[in-house]
């Protein structure tokens, strides 16, 4: 992923734990946001659950950020329909956790986990020789 790195680390700014953005590479930057997205949908269920509404929103809030700056990492330059389809289900995961906002939808939360989370551990798997390849990205 070509991920515009500044936006990244601008949506992650705000939920980074221990450190470890200044250091990360671009593969680990990336894996740091989707964790950042997945520990924020994680929140905004717990604010679900407990009534939370304004943290539950900014949860998701910071979550849909986090998916955009991914989105918006993508190298569309790279011919592979890995793009197409990932910037397809970003859009799809940005647009459920709308709706889980607007509704308190926890199912769409689930969702939403289910498939980054599958993105996430596919992303991870790569072998690390093959990170330093420019390619599509996640």
């Amino acid at each position: 992923m070509a991920l515009g790195y500044s936006q990244g680390a601008g949506a992650y700014q705000q939920i980074r734990t221990q450190g470890g953005l200044e250091t990360a590479d671009p593969h680990g930057l990336v894996t740091m946001l989707m964790d950042g997205a997945l520990e924020r949908i994680r929140l905004a269920q717990a604010c679900i659950a407990t009534g939370n509404v304004a943290s539950k929103g900014e949860a998701i809030s910071k979550a849909i950020e986090i998916v955009g700056a991914l989105q918006a990492g993508l190298n569309h330059e790279v011919e592979t329909p890995l793009v197409g389809q990932l910037d397809g289900l970003y859009d799809y995961l940005s647009r459920r956790l709308l709706h889980a906002n607007l509704n308190n939808d926890t199912e769409a939360l689930d969702e939403v986990t289910r498939l980054l989370g599958q993105v996430r551990d596919s992303w991870v798997a790569i072998p690390v020789a093959a990170r330093q390849v420019a390619g599509a990205g996640a």
